[in-house]
């Protein structure tokens, strides 16, 4: 599938801790922008959203994790490094236990590598830092 082609079913799971969440960090080479973003990702054809949130944690930062409540879906149109995207997001409240929760996480993607950590919630609602898709706050 092409994501810059088609329209995307993704899954993303909301981690949250001590009111912060579990987030990656992105940058937009076109927008010259620092933003972030919930982990998760594409789900494959006949993979339910909550096996694709297992997967992909267990993918990108070695985690198993908890899929707790479904807490909905949104449209996401957006332009990321100057080109368009159409996507379908799933928002789950899933949970980390004690014994993988790190401060800071590796995340191995399509993308390379990068990091996730735990950002006070505070900071996305005052603007401080960016957080995609904007929807995501309606369960925040």
């Amino acid at each position: 599938m092409d994501k810059f082609k088609e329209i995307r079913p993704i899954a993303l799971g909301l981690a949250i801790k001590d009111n912060k969440l579990l987030v990656s960090e992105g940058y937009d080479k076109v927008k010259k922008q620092t933003f972030y973003r919930c982990l998760g990702g594409g789900i494959e054809f006949l993979e339910k959203s909550e096996d694709t949130l297992k997967r992909e944690f267990l993918e990108e930062i070695n985690v198993n994790i908890i899929v707790n409540d479904f807490l909905g879906i949104s449209e996401n149109i957006f332009t990321y490094n100057g080109k368009k995207a159409h996507e379908l997001v799933l928002y789950y409240n899933i949970s980390i236990s004690d014994k993988d929760f790190k401060d800071e996480y590796v995340v191995i993607d399509d993308h390379g590598q990068s990091k996730a950590v735990w950002i006070d919630i505070n900071e996305f609602k005052n603007k401080s830092k960016i957080l995609y898709p904007e929807e995501v706050f309606k369960y925040l």
